[in-house]
């Protein structure tokens, strides 16, 4: 039986940062106590649909901030989950943070909850760019963070980091991955900044107040990290992360990999999203409208009525039929650069082979170096180091 995940949104942040498109809000800490007793009602909900015990083996806190959240609300949070669900001895807890909202007791007591991965949204070392993306802490807030995060027991800790900012020079990048390395990460994951349409940055840009960023100086700041990461011992598995190397294991992020391998997930709170029982499901955005969803009807609490993957909180679901989920295997499962897409695992998934399905795509892509077939017996299909670069140009030609 496939095993599922779990991704609890926390939607609170204490600012908004101007480039973040992410379902966050500024000022609602009051009503973190009643959104706390939502979510459990959403996940018994979710759970007593499902009429089994499904086999959970990785939880996810994204937000937002989930670290604001009191120790005593993420313990109520694991704890309804575990009296729920089947979790896996080896589970892979993380939780996101932002630094300067974290002190040595309060990481101890996630240790003690259970929490075993930690990642800090650092996005640059440098002062400027910090305050030009609005960020709350300075860099000697991630190297504390950090410090005490070792001392409460986390040994697998993610790092953040954004390139590609308006008017950011390759050195500053360069020094920003430097001091990174410098505090032994096991987990990087580095984004190019994206101006979203709707936010502040996106908004400013379009008024020529804020300098597009240059797509070409992203490639490079992209490959000069690539590099640096790969001669650091870092091993990159997916287009925008990479795990330290420890002995034959990479240190990936299995939450993670249930997205890219297309593999079933829960998604409960405001504007979370899943994908179960071949739907995919998006909960109402609004905390408060969440939390009425949520604690509004004792029998929506209890399931009654509501087919599984729906709850109270669900706002709209598409079914997803095969020929959908196939396009979907393929842009995901593509951008593990090194797992990329099986063709034994696809003929044992969807009853085809690749070439059946694909076989224009798949030719067309090979003679433009985006592709390449790689392993002993051939049976993977992946990304060139060219096709890295142009995901979106392989993508969306299995869409």
């Amino acid at each position: 039986m496939i095993s599922y995940s779990i991704y609890l949104h926390i939607p609170f942040c204490r600012h908004r940062c101007g480039y973040c498109d992410f379902n966050t809000y500024a000022g609602l800490e009051t009503l973190i106590q009643d959104y706390t007793l939502a979510l459990c009602r959403e996940i018994e909900s979710s759970a007593r649909s499902a009429g089994e015990r499904l086999p959970v083996h990785t939880i996810f806190f994204g937000g937002g901030t989930p670290s604001l959240l009191p120790e005593s609300d993420l313990e109520r949070i694991l704890l309804t989950i575990a009296d729920n669900y089947d979790l896996s001895s080896d589970i892979e807890i993380t939780l996101e943070a932002n630094p300067g909202t974290l002190s040595y007791e309060y990481l101890k007591s996630l240790r003690g909850l259970g929490v075993n991965r930690l990642s800090l949204g650092v996005q640059s070392a440098n002062p400027q760019e910090l305050r030009l993306l609005e960020r709350q802490h300075t860099y000697l807030d991630v190297v504390q963070s950090v410090t005490w995060a070792r001392q409460a027991g986390f040994d697998n800790l993610n790092l953040d980091l954004i390139y590609g900012l308006p008017e950011q020079a390759l050195l500053t990048w360069q020094h920003s991955i430097e001091l990174a390395l410098g505090l032994y990460p096991d987990h990087l994951s580095l984004y190019a900044l994206t101006m979203e349409h709707g936010t502040p940055f996106g908004h400013w840009a379009s008024r020529g107040l804020l300098s597009e960023p240059d797509p070409d100086l992203a490639a490079d700041m992209y490959e000069w990290a690539s590099d640096r990461l790969v001669e650091a011992g870092y091993a990159q598995y997916e287009i925008s992360n990479w795990g330290i190397r420890r002995g034959d294991l990479i240190m990936a992020c299995r939450h993670n990999l249930q997205y890219w391998r297309n593999q079933p997930y829960l998604g409960f709170g405001a504007g979370a999203h899943g994908y179960a029982g071949g739907a995919r499901t998006a909960n109402v955005l609004v905390p408060a409208a969440y939390i009425r969803s949520c604690l509004g009807d004792f029998n929506q609490e209890l399931g009654e009525g509501i087919s599984f993957p729906r709850t109270a909180a669900t706002q709209s679901i598409q079914s997803i039929d095969q020929s959908v989920e196939i396009g979907e295997t393929m842009m995901m499962g593509l951008r593990l650069v090194q797992e990329g897409v099986s063709r034994r695992t696809f003929q044992e998934r969807f009853g085809q082979s690749l070439e059946e399905v694909f076989n224009s795509q798949i030719s067309e892509l090979l003679g433009l170096g985006l592709l390449e077939w790689a392993g002993e017996d051939r049976d993977i299909l992946r990304l060139t180091t060219q096709g890295r670069l142009l995901g979106n140009q392989v993508f969306y030609r299995f869409i």
